[in-house]
Formats: C-alpha cells, structure tokens, sequence
C-alpha cells in the first residue's frame, strides 16, 4: 500500500512509524504540515491509498479527509479529546492509559475509532512515556488500523460507542481503556480537556511536596517545561528527579551535581538538569542548557555534590552516570538529557567507563536503562558556546575518546544496550561494542549528512565493518530512520530484545550474566585481542579517525558551511519551510529507483540543507 504520513514534524513517532511500515512492504511518503504550503496540493501529488497522521498539531483540510481516508493518532483512550492528553494523564497520577487511531473529521479527536490500544504509565517522564509505552501502543494501534483499512470491509466505530452498522465480531479484538486505570464504558459521554498551561503547572515551593514538583515537572518534560522565577529571571524548568538526602527551605538552591541544580520543598529536594530562559518581546526563541550554564554567573556559589561509582542504594538520589555489578557483568548506565553529550559528559563517562574497566569483570554493559542511548554531540552547548566551532572540535574529540577506549577494550566483552533511540555518533558509539542489544521500539538513524556533517567516531571503521561498504553507503546517503528489525536484518544490531521499556534493563541483565558464565567468552576475549592486533597491523583504527577528523575540522572552522546554519535552525526549532526532499523522495527510494545524491541533500528554501526534526527531543 501507498501510505503518506502527514506530520507537524518527523519527530520519533513518526520516524518510527515510517520504518515500520516500509518493513511490512509498505511505500511510504512524508509531508510536513508547513505554513503556507498547501497539503491539499501535496496529497494530490502523492496520490495516497491512505493518510496516516502519527504527530500532527493542526487540523486536516475538509478537502483532503472527505476524499480520503486519514487515520489520525491521539495518545490518550477513547473518549479522551484535547491537546494535552498525556500532560494531563500524568498531572492526575493516570497509571493506565491508551493511543487511539482515529477517522479525521469536522472535529478535533471526535472522529470514527479505528483502534485502540491500552498502556501502562510508569512514574517517568512525558518524553521518556511518549518514546517507550506510548510509541508502542501507538505503533501497536497503527498497525492494526491499516490492516483493518486494507480489507475494505472494516466499519469503524463512532466514539459514542455506536457503530454505523452491526460490526460486534470484527470489534472484540478492540481494547478501548480510559484513564486512571478505568475501562470507559461504551456510550459516554467524551472527556474534552483544555490545554494544560502554565497557571496549572506552576510550582509553589513553599506548599508543594517532592512528590508533587516532581510530577509537575514530568508532565512539562520537554515541552513547554515549568516556568518559574529563580534568581531574578524567569525560566522554564526542565527535567526533575527527587533527592533524599539534602535539605534546606523551600525554593533553596542547595548544590550542583553534573550540570544540574538541586532546589529544596517544603519536604525534601529536587534534582533539575536543564533551563530554559523565557524568551522575551523580539528576541530569537531561546533552548534548554544544563542548568549551571544556563545559570552563569547569577548562581552563586554552590557545593558540587558528586556520587561515587557505585552509589549508596539506602539513599536514592539522581544521577545522569551509574555503576552495578551482578557477578562477572558490569553495568554502566548513563541517560543524558535528550540523549545529547557535550564535552564535559563525554569525558565524565569516559572517566567513568575507565574505572569500570578496573572492576573484576568479564562482560562490560554500556547504555541506558530506558529511553534514549545517544544522539552523538550536544548542539545546544555548542550553539550557547563563544566559538561554536571550537566547541564542536572540542566535543567530536571527547566523544570520539570514548569510542577508542570501548574500541581498544581487550580483556573483556562490551556490550552496547540501547534501550531507546539512537543517532548519528550515538549509533557509532553503540556500534564500538562486541555486540549491540536494542530493544524492538527503538528507532535508529545511523547518517550525519542532515547536519551538513560528514560525521566521525570511526563510522568508516566499524559501519561498513558491521553491514559492508555497499549498505553504509547506501545508510549515509539515504538518512532515513531504521528500524530495529531492519538494523537486525542487516547486521547493525545483534540481538533485538522483544520487551517494554520498563523490562529492558532486568533482561539485558540476565543476558549479561548469562554471557559472562559462558565457558566461551574468555577465548573470545582472547580472540578479540588477536583480531584488534591484526587490523594494526594492516590499517590501525587511529587512521580512520584521522581522516574523518580532518573533514570534520575544515567543517567546523568554515562559517559559511552549512552546518551552522543547520544547527542554529534545529537548536532554535525554526519551523522548515518545505518538506525535506528525501522524506517526500523516501517511497521512490524503496521501489528501487534511488533518487540522485542532489536530491537526496536538496536544500530547503532558506537554501540549507533541511534539519532532521526530532532527533535530540520530542518538539
């Protein structure tokens, strides 16, 4: 089937969506829902079977949905209407919720039910939910509703619970579940919410327990954030984790732990990793930081409050790098913000990863319990930095420091779990290791070239080493999303773990100490070490990263190169002004008729390349 995705931007659900459709042999094209372009005119061109909308935040024309069938996805059950479902399911404590496929209609969320599929919601946040259970119940939910569309007889139901015509046999495989862990009865009446804005999300520290600025907290994360007052300005708070220990009064800034500020409540504290200052009458639209930086020089003086390696269980407290050993596995788990490492994160977990390698193991672990594993540098440090294209020297060198250490590790196995998505170096990071483990929703997006980068962390080392020179190529040139059946298929995972988010971390750790018992694994240790010797022998992995470095170099120094303007755009979030040529190219793609290199980097029309929309964050 011929299927176009219409998106206010080609954030993680939609990429993810676009690749596991074309999985299932489906030709798929996107169209960005883009001021002034008109979408009746783009359907018209791509002359669609279906219209699929995955993340849209304005409405389709009456012109294109009464003469075509467009399935819409709303995360929240069936009933459930506004544009801040999933803010409001977790500002009322909602542990169960759902994604619903609906018909588009005169009216916002109110159309025909193509299918509904429930999920938990553990205590994380917004973003985190919306890339983990959502994502899978959304895809989960998509899937069914284009099966039911491609039989031609599915009648699908009116939320009222009164279907157009008698359909109870083809419905008893629908699971519409509302809110609060409730079924919502057939027949009642819809649940139509407003926006959730910042009167309702306000955090009063002198009357708000930990538990409540926490959940305030995640229901903003990471858009709009919380806007607050802290030290005479007014920022967006972004990011919020409680801390068990430290103490002080209500509003306090107590210390500073990675980047991150700790303010106190009126019953405990809590960790704040990321600011974002509001913007004011005719300025440029400002972008999270962490917290210090975003600070400066109005944070006065505050202890930095380090943990070690190993932290004290009996008192839990956040952060973003952590160490646990269960018999010969070592685990060394890290989750940055929007899965994004500027230097300074780099270098900490490479010191990290280096007392790791001290421990008496055999397998190494690397990666993040859920959610993202990494997206490669941090463009909104380097965007806020004096001399952007020193600091982006200076990160491609951290990042790709810690590549080497994984890739030189000889006296023991390192595996790479990616729990959740994963992009440009962040892909060839996890690729360093002997093997990678990605659970089954994670989306990846293994190419640089939508940055204007020609991209380093010896990607021509282990790419082509992993899916051969021909399939790299192709990955680079084509910079669309894969999936993690296909990264499977292809020979860029291993192994593809079929679980929740929530199980990822207990599995990978029982596959782990499973590995480590093998009576195998020190003669492929042994065999590890033979094989690095070898390829040192002929060319060393040293020479890779020279030569990706020097491009890399005269790219950063240029400031007329693309990338700047790129990364200004994305950091910014400017809106593109049309769609990227190779998301409306991608179907061509597939049937094998593979669009030109030209067409593939075609430039928008502010005439730079067009930025990849959702790679670092959810917008």
């Amino acid at each position: 089937m011929h299927i176009l995705l219409v998106a206010s931007a080609f954030n993680s659900l939609t990429q993810r969506a676009h690749a596991e459709l074309r999985d299932r042999g489906h030709t798929v094209a996107v169209e960005l829902a883009v001021l002034g372009r008109s979408l009746p005119e783009a359907v018209r061109r791509h002359a669609p079977q279906l219209i699929l909308a995955p993340m849209l935040k304005t409405a389709i024309p009456r012109e294109v949905w009464s003469a075509h069938t467009c399935l819409v996805v709303h995360p929240g059950p069936v009933g459930d209407r506004g544009p801040s479902s999933l803010d409001w399911a977790i500002h009322e404590v909602a542990d169960q919720w759902g994604v619903t496929v609906l018909q588009a209609d005169e009216e916002m969320d109110a159309g025909d039910v193509w299918a509904s599929v429930p999920c938990r919601l553990p205590p994380v946040s917004k973003s985190d939910l919306y890339r983990g259970e959502v994502a899978d119940a959304a895809l989960s939910a998509v899937m069914l509703a284009v099966e039911r569309f491609a039989t031609g007889t599915y009648v699908p139901r009116s939320q009222t619970g009164q279907s157009r015509q008698a359909n109870h046999a083809n419905h008893a495989n629908q699971v519409d579940q509302g809110g609060q862990g409730a079924a919502r009865p057939e027949g009642t009446h819809p649940r139509i919410r407003p926006y959730l804005d910042q009167s309702v999300r306000r955090i009063d520290w002198a009357e708000d327990s930990t538990r409540t600025v926490v959940r305030k907290l995640r229901a903003a994360d990471s858009q709009p954030g919380v806007l607050d007052v802290l030290l005479g300005g007014e920022w967006y708070l972004h990011g919020g984790h409680p801390e068990s220990v430290l103490r002080g009064h209500p509003g306090e800034l107590l210390a500073t732990r990675a980047g991150a500020i700790c303010r106190a409540t009126k019953d405990g504290a809590v960790w704040i990793p990321e600011l974002r200052p509001r913007r004011g009458p005719g300025q440029p639209p400002t972008f999270k930081l962490p917290a210090v930086q975003a600070l400066g020089d109005r944070l006065p003086p505050l202890r930095e409050h380090t943990v070690p390696l190993f932290p004290d269980a009996r008192h839990p407290t956040w952060t973003d790098i952590r160490y646990r050993e269960e018999g010969n596995a070592g685990f060394l788990s890290f989750s940055f913000p929007g899965g994004a490492m500027s230097t300074a994160q780099c270098r900490r977990l490479l010191d990290a990863y280096r007392d790791a390698c001290t421990r008496p193991t055999s397998v190494l672990v690397l990666g993040g319990e859920r959610d993202f594993f990494s997206n490669g540098i941090h463009l909104n440090v380097i965007e806020a930095a004096d001399d952007p294209g020193a600091e982006s020297w200076a990160n491609i060198n951290a990042i790709d420091d810690l590549v080497e250490a994984v890739l030189t590790t000889t006296d023991r196995l390192v595996v790479s779990a990616v729990a959740g998505n994963a992009a440009a170096g962040g892909v060839m990071l996890a690729l360093a290791a002997d093997e990678v483990w990605c659970r089954s929703g994670a989306v990846l997006n293994p190419h640089y070239r939508l940055m204007g980068l020609y991209g380093s962390e010896y990607w021509t080392y282990t790419l082509p080493r992993r899916v051969g020179p021909a399939a790299a190529e192709r990955l680079m040139r084509e910079a669309l999303p894969v999936s993690s059946t296909s990264a499977r298929r292809m020979g860029l995972v291993d192994r593809v773990m079929e679980c929740g988010p929530q199980e990822f971390a207990a599995e990978v750790g029982g596959l782990a100490a499973r590995l480590a018992a093998l009576p195998g694994t020190a003669s492929r240790i042994t065999a590890k070490k033979r094989e690095l010797d070898r390829r040192e022998s002929v060319t060393p992995p040293a020479a890779f990263r020279e030569q990706e470095l020097a491009r890399m170099r005269r790219t950063f120094l240029d400031p007329d190169a693309p990338y700047h303007a790129l990364r200004r755009a994305f950091v910014r979030k400017e809106r593109p002004l049309c769609t990227p040529p190779h998301l409306s190219l991608a179907a061509v793609a597939q049937s094998g008729r593979i669009p030109s290199e030209a067409h593939i980097t075609g430039t928008a029309l502010h005439g730079v390349p067009p930025r990849p929309d959702g790679w670092y964050e959810e917008g």
